[in-house]
């Protein structure tokens, strides 16, 4: 099994399905210009058939146990000699374990190589083969209720880790939930949850895998077991049903189901023909989810304050205001028995509901905590006011049972401080609650309801009805209306309209839809009638796509969360220790009437003003803040970023990119439109154009390449049938990485590509090829070669002009001194046209990916921090090499791109806006820590009394309290100001547009 660590690794992969569409294939030309099937635009076909021979491998990952690291720097070693290999994705290494593992494309490296890698290293390497494959892998993510601090989320995480089959876990305090990766066939999701229960806290299961759909129905007349056993047994004989969970308390059934076989409306049939039509199902309200349990946590802690407040304020009135009213004062201080006053006896019945009842969670959090050593903030806060309870107690019966003891009680202490704890821990809950309000809009552009058509044999429609969205499956038609939402991808199969897609792809102008058309649920539609056919529905939807990436990314740690990580282990200890040190100190020099006795105040005798101080420095310390000072600010950053077409995966790059000081530009696509067209042919054989074309276009017919393309679009204007030309038929079809085609076609040897690849087979090129290619490059053209029976027989010039505003963005990445460089598998004249063009001064042409990825690792040994920006697969392996990998043109298939930030709107100018975002997001971390810590660091020394001695002020312990619960709102309020972020206002002077090519 392979370690921890892994889980930084997993995080990059989705599922084998995403890894084909990541592999760095280069068909020919350009490696830039080649498009992922995983990132067509809504409008482009994803139906691609790749030839077996233009198929790379897929990323795989390899364990290696390695034999000599002693410490953290050995585990450097190995890290950096390993990432030197070209083809290497991603390495980590854990020296606790000598464990190494490693992601790495088998196309470009070999397992033997790195290990032969590290052991040049100096260390010896075993390839652990049973551990190399993570396929049986799954994932889960759970609820945990009662946190309340970072040693409550280090608790569960490190229960979990410990448990056998569990790969890794990341437990999030700010969003209140855990993602576990752990090997089904040796643990279960119920034990899971189980372990969770045991080290104190509630757990609910929250979905399970992510290449799956899950369903919630509730059902009525599901009341024996008998019932429930039907139920489930009919449901799991469905094909396609993968996990069926009942809870039968609340009426409910959750099913894990694949799209493409079953779907909701089948579950519900088959539930109410089961049991001779006794059941109902419907799908279970939203309301019920997980929405209202941020709801119901947020009514329960206004609740519990309201009462606890109910019962304060006359605690306060009689022990801080009704002392200073004569007539009110003479019956509060009225004796009952001995010094037992009438005052005492009413403090003491209006704080024990608070201080049992309102404040019963904090026993319960504090027992959790303390039977598993990890001290918590419920232990400093149960720890305070049972000092100041009970100190009042004693002062209470003792006066009761004597004439001249005087001594001052605290009901008002603890009553205080419990209410006050509970309001901050309510504005706290509501504020975290705003931190995630990204994804709940994003939830809401889907529509509540759907029109299904139901078609006869001819395709005729032959009924109407309207039913929940959740209900559609796929190959369902919806019928869409002017002015409805799409409510689910699909193809349009009858109809005209325009849509408006951009709060999923950011393009502002609606696109043209017609027959055969892509469309994204929860898009717009303007005008005309749309039938569409469900293909992606579910989690293989655009929207949940984009959804469970920014839960992902809300879930993930950021680097420099490791150290609230490591003071939350020893904070409360820390605390408690000097809370105690503060009051023996304070009761010692009273003792040995180390201060002048006027220091004490009359209502109080020495002990009693070192146990304030004592109390005042439990109350004080506030570790929740230092554990959501980074979470917090991630969460908002991360929902900013998606609300602006920035999907940023996590905190991890937000760390990285706001250090980027160098950007690596792939061109096609990225610094150009990406829609490359021919403009200039250039026969040198006696032929016709059209003659030449049918050979050109038939070969490059087997290509995905975007230059191939163009040669195909450009050929069809010479045919009649150039809406579905067919073209002649090829033989021996073989793709040349990085350089071009070529094949047989009508018993004739067809190669096209670049110089390059006409060179090595030994084909002459003429002077005049030598003039039309320098032409072309000279115009920032790229020149490709057509030969016929090893002769050179014309040129064409192919064409990508530049995105709007690209030399604009390249002058404000100056401006914000982080330095520019293209690189590209195209030729150096039209590579250096276009760099002159935009103002990048560095150019590095002809690159094939694994080049790109070993430039990227150049400049980070140069002391860079790099980020690249691509737009293909080619670009993957350097996406993966940089520190932080942004993807242009995102298309629909987010979730899968092998880049750490997407820009949705395939815009140049949001790589500006993501490292502005990073950057803004990283400084209001720093400003959480600096609220955080400077509650610490400043308010303990002064709840210990350090200004008492010069200036007489100390910090009573009911304000120390207030000011504990404000630290924790103070960091997530601080965070919250990040919805207010606006892109630089350099941005919105260029006018520039999301491009989108129909």
């Amino acid at each position: 099994m392979a370690t921890k660590f892994i889980n930084q690794l997993r995080s990059c992969i989705c599922n084998d399905e995403s890894l084909a569409s990541m592999s760095p294939r280069v068909p020919h030309y350009t490696p830039s210009m080649t498009k992922s099937p995983k990132s067509l635009s809504p409008h482009e076909n994803n139906n691609n058939n790749y030839n077996s021979e233009e198929r790379s491998d897929q990323f795989m990952n390899a364990v290696f146990q390695v034999t000599g690291m002693t410490c953290s720097a050995c585990a450097a070693s190995v890290e950096k000699a390993v990432k030197r290999l070209a083809g290497i994705r991603q390495a980590s290494v854990d020296v606790l374990n000598n464990r190494a593992l490693v992601l790495f494309y088998p196309s470009f490296v070999t397992e033997e190589e790195i290990r032969g890698k590290i052991e040049d290293a100096g260390f010896q390497a075993t390839l652990i083969k049973e551990e190399s494959n993570a396929k049986s892998i799954q994932k889960c993510r759970i609820r945990i209720k009662g946190m309340t601090c970072t040693s409550c989320s280090s608790t569960v995480e490190s229960a979990l880790n410990a448990l056998h089959g569990v790969q890794s876990s990341n437990v999030a305090l700010a969003t209140e939930e855990a993602q576990v990766h752990y090997d089904p066939k040796v643990i279960s999701y119920n034990q899971l949850l189980q372990t969770v229960e045991d080290t104190g806290f509630e757990a609910m299961l929250i979905s399970i895998g992510e290449d799956i759909s899950r369903i919630e129905i509730e059902i009525e007349g599901m009341k024996t077991d008998h019932s429930i056993a039907t139920i489930t047994k009919s449901l799991q004989a469905l094909p396609g049903v993968q996990d069926v969970d009942i809870l039968p308390e609340l009426n409910k059934i959750s099913i894990s189901y694949k799209p493409e076989l079953t779907g909701p409306r089948t579950f519900i049939e088959v539930i109410e023909s089961t049991g001779s039509g006794h059941f109902k199902a419907m799908i279970y309200p939203e309301g019920r989810g997980k929405d209202s349990y941020r709801q119901q946590e947020i009514k329960q802690y206004y609740k519990f304050f309201l009462w606890g407040l109910i019962f304060t304020i006359p605690v306060f009135l009689t022990s801080m205001v009704f002392m200073y009213v004569p007539g009110i004062k003479r019956l509060l201080d009225a004796k009952i028995v001995n010094n037992l006053t009438i005052g005492g006896i009413l403090r003491w019945e209006l704080s024990t509901p608070v201080q049992f009842i309102v404040g019963w969670r904090f026993y319960i959090g504090s027992y959790k905590a303390l039977r598993h050593g990890s001290p918590n903030m419920d232990v400093l806060i149960a720890l305070g006011t049972n000092a100041a309870y009970f100190y009042s107690v004693y002062t209470v019966l003792r006066a009761a049972n004597s004439r001249d003891f005087n001594g001052a009680d605290f009901f008002e202490t603890s009553a205080m401080l419990i209410t006050f704890i509970l309001l901050g821990k309510y504005l706290e809950v509501l504020a975290k609650g705003k931190t995630s309000e990204a994804i709940a809009k994003l939830m809401e552009l889907a529509p509540e309801t759907a029109t299904l058509l139901t078609l006869n044999e001819e395709g005729n429609v032959i009924g109407e009805l309207e039913i929940d969205s959740r209900l559609i499956q796929k190959d369902d038609v919806i019928k869409v209306v002017p002015g409805a939402k799409v409510a689910s991808d699909g193809l349009v199969i009858w109809g005209e309209s325009h849509v408006n897609e951009s709060m999923i792809t950011g393009e502002a102008k609606p696109v043209s839809k017609r027959k055969a058309d892509s469309v994204i649920g929860g898009t717009v539609n303007e005008n005309g009638v749309l039938h569409v056919k469900a293909t992606r529905v579910g989690s293989e939807s655009a929207l949940s796509q984009i959804v469970r990436l920014v839960e992902s990314a809300q879930m993930a740690k950021a680097p420099v969360q490791k150290f609230a990580d490591r003071i939350s282990k020893y904070f409360v200890p820390l605390v408690i220790t000097f809370s105690f040190s503060t009051w023996f100190a304070w009761f010692l020099a009273g003792k040995l009437h180390s201060y002048p006795h006027s220091w004490i105040p009359s209502s109080m005798d020495s002990f009693e003003l070192a146990l304030q101080f004592g109390i005042s420095v439990v109350v004080i310390a506030c570790p929740c803040a230092l554990g959501l000072a980074t979470p917090t600010a991630v969460m908002v950053g991360t929902g900013v970023g998606a609300s602006q077409g920035v999907l940023i995966k996590g905190g991890q790059a937000l760390e990285s990119a706001h250090k980027v000081n160098c950007i690596v530009f792939d061109k096609t696509g990225t610094l150009t439109v990406g829609k490359p067209v021919v403009v200039n042919t250039r026969l040198l054989k006696q032929m016709l154009p059209q003659e030449f074309y049918e050979l050109v276009a038939a070969t490059e017919a087997n290509s995905e390449h975007p230059l191939g393309k163009a040669i195909i679009e450009y050929a069809k204007i010479f045919r009649e049938d150039a809406e579905n030309p067919l073209w002649p038929e090829v033989q021996d079809f073989v793709s040349l990485t990085g350089q071009g085609v070529k094949a047989m076609v009508r018993n004739k040897e067809i190669i096209v590509g670049n110089k390059s690849l006409i060179l090595e087979k030994d084909i002459t090129i003429p002077t005049d090829a030598e003039e039309a290619l320098a032409e072309a490059e000279g115009m920032a053209q790229t020149g490709i070669i057509v030969s016929i029976d090893r002769e050179v027989a014309g040129v064409i010039a192919i064409s990508d002009p530049l995105k709007p505003g690209s030399q604009e963005v390249i002058s404000i990445l100056k401006s914000m001194k982080v330095k520019s460089i293209m690189v590209t598998g195209d030729n150096w004249g039209t590579a250096n046209s276009i760099a002159k063009e935009v103002g990048i001064d560095t150019v590095i042409a002809g690159a094939k990916p694994e080049q790109k990825a070993e430039e990227v690792k150049h400049l980070q040994a140069s002391g860079y921090t790099v980020a690249m920006v691509g737009d293909g697969i080619n670009d993957s392996p350097a996406l993966v090499a940089a520190d932080v990998g942004v993807a242009i043109g995102a298309g629909t298939d987010i979730a899968i791109e092998a880049a750490d930030i997407v820009l949705m709107k395939s815009n140049l100018e949001d790589v500006i806006t993501a490292i502005d975002l990073s950057r803004k997001t990283f400084l209001r971390i720093r400003l959480n820590y600096i609220w955080a810590l400077g509650y610490n660091v400043l308010g303990i020394p002064i709840a210990a009394g350090a200004l008492f001695p010069s200036t007489g002020f100390r910090l009573p312990p009911w304000i120390a309290g207030a000011a504990m619960a404000a630290s924790s709102v103070s960091v997530v309020c601080c965070s919250l100001l990040l919805k207010n972020y606006r892109r630089p206002k350099k941005l919105d002077n260029l006018g520039i547009h999301g491009i989108r090519i129909e």
